[in-house]
């Protein structure tokens, strides 16, 4: 299950792999203190999409249309989510203080989308085994910015 959450209010969720997934650092916020596995700035909105919707509800329904345009141009940004949705729980992070109209949102629903279909089209065949190496939480992570081991951004308890 993919959930999105303010980075400002959200809480711990167990067992989840938690993705900061603005293009910029949210205000406010200091690094050690906000709670992520890894900080994936391009599957953010392009600098252009996001100054041009500037949070405006009414230009909601464009901004999916575009900003789902641009995902489909960057799988490896969004991939190594779908792959931790694969295996368990997601929480998107995000700074918008509007939480339905954000790129969270439009980005669960893509997410949600290309999981959907890839269910549909794998009902009829066989079940694949995965590799061990794929089979770990977090696999797929390598490379992303990622917080230091026990350092900021973990949750330390």
């Amino acid at each position: 299950m993919i959930q999105v959450q303010r980075v400002y209010d959200h809480a711990r969720t167990p067992h989840a792999q938690r993705f900061l997934v603005e293009r910029l650092w949210p205000r406010g916020i200091r690094k050690e203190s906000l709670h992520f596995d890894a900080w994936l700035k391009d599957v953010a909105p392009s600098d252009a999409l996001r100054k041009w919707f500037h949070h405006d509800a009414a230009k909601w329904t464009e901004f999916r249309r575009r900003y789902r345009a641009e995902l489909d141009r960057n799988h490896d940004a969004w991939a190594p989510i779908v792959d931790c949705a694969r295996r368990g729980d997601v929480v998107l992070l995000f700074s918008s203080r509007d939480t339905e109209h954000n790129n969270a949102v439009a980005l669960r629903d893509y997410i949600d989308g290309k999981l959907a279909a890839r269910g549909r089209r794998r009902a009829g065949k066989k079940t694949v085994k995965r590799s061990r190496a794929s089979a770990g939480r977090g696999a797929g992570l390598a490379g992303l910015h990622q917080p230091a081991a026990g350092g900021p951004g973990r949750d330390q308890s």
